[in-house]
């Protein structure tokens, strides 16, 4: 073999080895909630919600835990009252900057009228930092709508990714488009809600480097085999991202600063009551909140069951060239 042609496979054996990732952190079912800050305050979305603390959580029967499985539901035995339907809202307390995140749900929440739940990322000074929301929809949605939300302008590219563009511009403020809407991508049919827990769940994975936000979503019979055998991930063989946040006056990496990871279930709310009126939900009651507050068994069903959920980070590059091939460079799909 010609030199040229050595250097030519060393750079990219180069580029392969360095999209791989490797454990970071685990958050292990029984000790899950030790990770998490738990949110009391009120709803920033304008939610009717009561979202309350660890211990009111656990003696209430809306969080649990076992060696396999973590439970996150709401109340959905009681008439709501003052604030709204008691709920849960947490973050980690660690914040994360750059990573590969890989979410396991056997069972997510989505099935019902009024209902606001997603998994998400957010910054601590916001919205300078930025937020992406990874699963997020409401009112018996059955797409998962993904997004990035900037305090800049920028324009994502639409293309490059599976999912269906809904809004181009991430930046919060952008006049064209609903306030806060930020650039959004829905995922196919089953994404999201019931048809998704028909499905015996599946996988969320997001990506997140200097250059992109990406996300894939796979459904349990369709889940990559190293997600499965929890080795080295490379999502460069995952195929097309359902959602790709990316493009010519999007840097990535001045968008976001650091995040933590969030699970939360509201009703109602700037999003839900806004869809209340157009979605099929609007024949149940005149309002939204109404609803909520008086039709407690409606919500059994809105609950996360966590199989798992990991942090991975890339491995470095090495640093000198070899001589000696010991696999095959060819086939990779890039960016």
């Amino acid at each position: 073999m010609a030199n040229y042609d050595m250097v030519i496979i060393w750079v990219l054996c180069i580029q392969i080895v360095a999209g791989l990732y490797t454990i970071h952190e685990e958050f292990e079912p029984s000790t899950f909630f030790e990770s998490f800050d738990f949110f009391t305050a009120e709803d920033p979305t304008h939610g009717f919600v009561d979202y309350v603390d660890k211990e009111e959580a656990r003696s209430g029967g809306l969080i649990a835990q076992g060696n396999s499985s973590v439970y996150i539901g709401v109340d959905h035995v009681n008439r709501a009252l003052g604030r709204g339907r008691k709920s849960v809202r947490i973050a980690t307390k660690k914040e994360y900057n750059q990573m590969l995140v890989v979410l396991d749900l056997l069972h997510m929440p989505g099935e019902a009228c009024g209902s606001w739940p997603a998994f998400w990322m957010v910054g601590s000074d916001w919205p300078e930092n930025g937020e992406v929301d990874i699963i997020e929809g409401v009112n018996r949605q059955a797409e998962n709508r993904m997004a990035l939300h900037s305090n800049w302008q920028c324009m994502i590219d639409i293309r490059g990714y599976s999912g269906t563009a809904v809004t181009q511009n991430c930046f919060i403020s952008a006049p064209d488009q609903p306030a806060n809407a930020g650039c959004g991508i829905s995922g196919p049919e089953g994404s999201f809600g019931a048809q998704f827990n028909r499905q015996n769940g599946g996988v969320y994975a997001m990506e997140w480097d200097d250059e992109d936000v990406l996300i894939w979503f796979f459904p349990r019979d369709g889940i990559p085999s190293d997600i499965v055998s929890r080795k080295k991930l490379d999502p460069r063989e995952w195929g097309v991202p359902t959602a790709r946040f990316h493009g010519g006056d999007c840097h990535v990496s001045s968008l976001l600063g650091p995040q933590r990871l969030v699970f939360d279930t509201t009703f109602c709310g700037d999003w839900a009551d806004s869809d209340w009126g157009s979605s099929s939900c609007g024949r149940l009651r005149p309002r939204c909140t109404d609803y909520v507050a008086t039709e407690p068994g409606a919500f059994r069903d809105e609950y996360w069951e966590i199989d798992s959920l990991r942090i991975y980070s890339k491995d470095r590059p090495p640093t000198t060239a070899t001589t000696t091939f010991h696999v095959s460079c060819s086939g990779r799909a890039t960016h």
